[in-house]
């Protein structure tokens, strides 16, 4: 929205105010008049923070957004400019502006957090894998021809590479890409396999079952694995129901003492 010019601000043929302008603001103490000012200042500067911010575009923010975060690195420019230094207004915004919406896609933009050493491996990565690519007809450049092209070691070049993937995440409910499409990416992740720790506990008490008595062995088994009752065991073996049970508890301390030895 453009602003009518304040009394004492002039504005020829739409250029932005000149230095005189900026002066003027300097010397106006804090008041409605000052601020009239600064208000036309910036909404004349207005379309430049807007050019700039269209360089950004196509990067996954909306227009919008860009020249919001732009306008607010003009008030800024504005704001901390000092006229007096001889510096031209132009020369000053520019880095500013740019500089407010570089900042923007560090800190607001990216799906996974990384520190910023790692922002920028990844920037110089993508620069020198994009002009590496044009020069050598579409082909992939290896990572020892990224290292050499970005002046980096190649194990920073290999975590560059890990951090283009972090810039954007992906939705678990996001279907996979293609035309039959498929199940959502949380259908096909894995979950905790509980037989997997079965099966190391079986390793580890194989050697001490193998140094019990085959009495023992053979009532393990009965009871474990052929799921009978203690009280079947007995008449199967001629014992008593009470000797079985301490058969079973000494049978299993033992190789649970075993197995503990050879973890440690």
């Amino acid at each position: 929205m453009q602003a009518a010019p304040s009394p004492g601000f002039r504005s020829d043929a739409g250029t932005p105010p000149t230095d005189v302008a900026f002066r003027r603001l300097s010397d106006l103490p804090p008041g409605t008049e000052r601020d009239a000012l600064r208000d036309d200042i910036i909404c004349a500067w207005l379309p430049m923070a807007h050019r700039l911010a269209a360089r950004f575009r196509g990067r996954g923010e909306s227009m919008d957004d860009l020249r919001q975060v732009a306008a607010m690195g003009l008030v800024k420019a504005v704001d901390r400019y000092d006229p007096n230094r001889g510096k031209a207004f132009e020369t000053y915004a520019v880095p500013t502006v740019t500089g407010e919406v570089k900042r923007h896609f560090r800190d607001h933009t990216w799906d996974v957090h990384v520190p910023r050493r790692v922002q920028d491996l990844r920037n110089r990565v993508r620069t020198a894998r994009r002009d590496l690519a044009q020069r050598l007809g579409g082909r992939a450049p290896t990572c020892a021809e990224i290292a050499a092209e970005a002046g980096l070691a190649e194990e920073d070049v290999l975590l560059g590479l890990e951090a283009l993937e972090s810039y954007s995440a992906l939705s678990l409910d996001a279907e996979p890409a293609g035309a039959d499409g498929g199940s959502p990416l949380a259908d096909r992740l894995g979950s905790c396999d509980h037989a997997l720790d079965v099966a190391v506990d079986r390793e580890a008490v194989k050697p001490e079952l193998r140094r019990l008595p085959e009495r023992e062995r053979t009532i393990l088994y009965l009871r474990y694995f052929r799921d009978m009752t203690q009280l079947g065991i007995a008449e199967r073996l001629g014992i008593s129901q009470m000797h079985v049970s301490r058969l079973i508890s000494r049978s299993c301390e033992r190789v649970r003492a075993g197995a503990l030895r050879e973890v440690v």
